[in-house]
């Protein structure tokens, strides 16, 4: 399979399609400061729902090269609670950090020395790479800090499709060279970045062999799974059960790349059913256990161990390359190609929101805050 970057169109187009009724440019300009705000604040690492607190916040200053934001929508993401427990590598400076790392806005205002080619009052942004401060009903940042995208898709979908979607491409092509037919094999396939890769490699040709955790409702489960584009769906105990694991994928080839955000016993699993030579790439840990290893794997299958962590990847010199993948991920939710689970959460509904991003209300799709 080519790089991501060479699937997409010769030509992406960056659309600049106004939403609602926009300020006047000069007005605009006039403006000092952004509106006060509201925000989602912590002071201290710990629990979430005992260290976060939505505070007014005094209103920002706009500096000459800075654009205002009113925010449209914003993800509870999982590596936001780990920020806020204080267990993620990168995180905000303490105290009085606002939380949140992505999102959607509508330009509200530009600072005077802001070019009005590049951004103007109205257009939907998201910041790119994402950043710090999401959770709060207006931002201000450089302008080079934000990207226009889009404004006829769902604004949920502009406000999550860095983290997880892009993560689903880049996995897709980083690490594997896969051809159509190919296949691959993925745990934690409910998750966002799980239904991506399904959608994502029934468009380029590829099967996915997916495994999800046992729970209440693992069959309509598998259903949605198959509707997305998966060949093959199983729970994790179907699994552990067969001796011959990859008797269950028939005609399909043996998967050579896996995708494993889950560790422990589901990532063994996937270390099973890989082919001779195939790679596994861990981008998360959500059994928060470790990943064990046979060595018959290393020294008989001759298995490659790999790790994606896409803040590493963007903050690198990828910053315009990742954009251009934004805008083609975003033109599939608009031709209807991609799609996934999402619960719209008014703002002023926060606590609720968070009490389902926990799991207080049993499962529950990725929780987005509109505000």
């Amino acid at each position: 399979m080519t790089s991501p970057g060479r699937l997409l169109p010769a030509a992406v187009r960056r659309l600049r399609l106004r939403v609602g009724t926009k300020p006047s440019t000069a007005m605009a300009r006039c403006l000092s400061t952004c509106p006060p705000a509201r925000a989602v604040i912590y002071d201290q690492h710990g629990p979430p729902d005992q260290v976060l607190r939505v505070a007014d916040v005094a209103p920002p200053e706009i500096g000459d090269r800075d654009v205002c934001v009113r925010m449209l929508a914003a993800p509870i993401n999982p590596s936001d609670l780990n920020r806020i427990e204080g267990v993620y590598p990168v995180r905000p400076p303490l105290p009085a950090a606002v939380a949140g790392y992505e999102g959607v806005g509508q330009v509200h205002a530009l600072g005077p020395a802001v070019d009005s080619d590049y951004l103007s009052p109205g257009d939907w942004v998201i910041p790119s790479p994402p950043s710090f401060g999401t959770w709060q009903t207006y931002v201000v940042k450089p302008a080079a800090a934000w990207h226009r995208v889009r404004s006829d898709v769902p604004p949920q979908y502009a406000a999550t499709v860095t983290v997880n979607p892009l993560t689903a491409l880049r996995m897709l092509g980083d690490f594997v060279n896969l051809s159509p037919g190919d296949a691959l094999v993925q745990n934690g396939a409910t998750s966002i970045v799980g239904q991506c890769v399904i959608q994502l490699a029934k468009l380029h040709g590829l099967h996915t062999i997916n495994i999800i955790r046992d729970r209440p409702g693992s069959e309509e489960a598998k259903d949605k799974l198959k509707q997305l584009g998966a060949d093959e769906v199983f729970t994790q105990s179907q699994l552990d059960s067969i001796k011959n694991v990859k008797s269950l994928l028939g005609a399909l080839p043996e998967p050579a790349l896996g995708l494993n955000c889950v560790g422990g016993n589901a990532a063994s699993v996937i270390m099973k059913i890989l082919r001779q030579s195939g790679t596994m790439v861990t981008y998360g840990g959500m059994s928060k256990k470790p990943v064990t290893v046979s060595t018959s794997s290393f020294i008989f299958k001759d298995l490659s161990l790999r790790g994606f962590w896409l803040q590493k990847w963007m903050n690198s010199d990828k910053a315009e390359e990742s954009r251009t993948m934004i805008d083609y991920l975003l033109g599939l939710v608009h031709e209807g190609k991609l799609k996934y689970e999402m619960e719209l959460t008014p703002f002023s509904d926060f606590h609720l929101a968070l009490d389902k991003a926990l799991g207080k209300h049993g499962s529950r799709p990725k929780q987005v805050l509109r505000f």
